[in-house]
């Protein structure tokens, strides 16, 4: 049995915590934050339960692998609802499409589209199934610190399956001619942290993940993924300590020792670090063990940061739908001002979440409770008068694709924008979603999930297999192995 110390309580520390603890070994976490969970809080305020970060339940079947890999059932900790219509979209033609989770609905909605559109969805779905295995089966819970992960022929024969050296935007729209259709598929795309132009053509397998394994909601939020990962690690001995940020990783021999917490150094054989990647190299670890140094961090293509508005109303508006999609304007226009020319979106595109459509136990009856978010470039000036204009911007967008007064009925906002995910989760240039997933940060290429510092490990979004709920459980597993591995 091994001291095992854990920074963050993010859902890949959880996981870490969870196998670790299971093995018999005697696992501490540590968080700044108040709770478990990492970027999938939530909070609650005037009777409305809010989920701070991730909104989309997708990949269920790689979700209860995960459990079950722990010897556990997900449908003992929270029960599942699929929605449907899974999502709306709000066009620019003023105009909206619910897009149903019945896949004959689903053809014909694309036989709308255009001639013989469902047909082509198919075999473009039929494609995405076959990279979605592939990715599942031969490289999504690769460690990917030796080369050789990639090498093996049978493996090599599949990556040539991948496209890598298409971009989604090029595959869709070979496939596709209209705008709707198209704007429906390059979507998934959004979760990867780049344009659908920059991203490999491998990443349709989302749109496998969007459109067949359906979108679903978890019973009591988000969250409750958070609250089942942090009750197995306790049943299992694991130590969860709240509102306390660790200060130092300590060194003796050439070997991670333990960590400084509240000025005094708690032992440990061994650290995972689950906390922003850059956070821990750059301010946890003395320099000579950094094997990433400021210029390496700075040339990292980053996801986009996020404006997000925590909203309460004292009514329910009939037009929402769980989850919304406001392409009311242009997708290129908007991409451009987050990667290639940094800047305040001038016409912003932005997403609304309405769980109170699913569950009502959070908000009062008959009130409604929203999430709205705007992808952001990083780094960003973030003051409260820019926060302000943007509020208004999309509430009057609302108000119009809505047909009805909104702002009116406000009772409860907050907001939290690239600040704030500084400080909640010291958040390299405050961004959301971690590394872009582009060819040159994928797999291998992404940090490495072993420390230059010997008995450090990392997990989270920065490292392999990336960002998202699923790969971030399936990174908590990598690293808990990898530490195993090597005892």
């Amino acid at each position: 049995m091994k001291r095992i110390g854990i920074i963050g309580a993010g859902l890949a520390s959880l996981y870490s915590a969870c196998y670790l603890a299971k093995q018999g070994h005697l696992v501490v976490v540590f968080d700044k934050n108040t709770m478990p969970g990492g970027r999938s809080q939530s909070f609650q305020e005037d009777g409305f339960t809010f989920d701070m970060g991730p909104s989309w339940y997708w990949m269920p079947d790689v979700i209860d692998r995960m459990f079950n890999d722990l010897g556990e059932k997900r449908e003992d900790y929270f029960s599942l609802t699929r929605l449907d219509p899974a999502y709306q979209v709000f066009w620019e033609d003023k105009t909206s499409t619910r897009i149903p989770s019945k896949k004959a609905e689903l053809i014909e909605l694309f036989d709308t589209y255009e001639d013989k559109g469902g047909e082509k969805l198919q075999k473009f779905l039929d494609d995405a199934k076959i990279k979605y295995d592939i990715a599942m089966d031969s490289f999504i819970e690769n460690p990917g610190i030796k080369l050789n992960e990639l090498l093996k022929l049978s493996i090599l024969n599949d990556a040539l399956k991948l496209d890598i050296f298409k971009s989604v935007e090029k595959d869709i729209a070979k496939r596709f001619s209209s705008d709707k259709a198209r704007n429906i598929l390059n979507f998934p795309a959004l979760f990867l942290g780049e344009r659908p132009d920059k991203i490999p053509a491998m990443y349709t397998l989302m749109n496998y993940a969007d459109l067949e394994l359906g979108t679903w909601y978890p019973e009591g939020g988000m969250n409750a993924i958070a609250a089942a990962l942090e009750k197995i690690a306790k049943v299992h001995g694991a130590e969860f300590h709240y509102n306390i940020a660790v200060e130092e990783i300590t060194v003796e021999n050439n070997l991670a020792s333990g960590l400084k917490v509240n000025g005094k150094i708690e032992k440990f054989d061994k650290i995972i670090a689950g906390a922003d990647y850059n956070h821990v190299e750059q301010n946890l670890l003395p320099k000579k063990y950094r094997r990433y140094d400021h210029k390496y961090w700075d040339k990292r293509k980053m996801a986009p940061s996020s404006l997000i508005f925590y909203i309460g109303l004292n009514k329910q508006i009939a037009q929402l739908n769980h989850h919304n999609l406001f392409f009311d304007e242009s997708l290129t226009d908007h991409g451009k001002e987050i990667y290639d020319d940094p800047k305040w979106p001038t016409k912003p595109l932005f997403y609304v979440s309405a769980t109170t459509k699913t569950d009502s136990s959070v908000a009062p009856k008959g009130f409604e409770n929203l999430m709205v978010l705007i992808p952001l470039a990083t780094e960003l000036d973030d003051t409260p008068e820019m926060r302000e204009k943007y509020f208004k911007i999309i509430m009057d967008r609302m108000e119009l694709h809505c047909k009805e007064p909104i702002l009116e009925y406000l009772i409860y906002k907050k907001s939290f924008c690239i600040n704030d995910f500084k400080s909640a989760y010291n958040s390299y240039k405050g961004n959301a979603y971690g590394l872009a997933n582009t060819l040159g940060q994928t797999a291998n290429l992404k940090p490495k999930i072993k420390s230059k510092l010997q008995n450090v490990y990392f997990c989270g979004q920065l490292t392999v297999p990336g960002p998202g709920i699923p790969p971030a459980l399936i990174s908590g597993k990598i690293a808990a192995k990898q530490l195993i591995t090597e005892l």
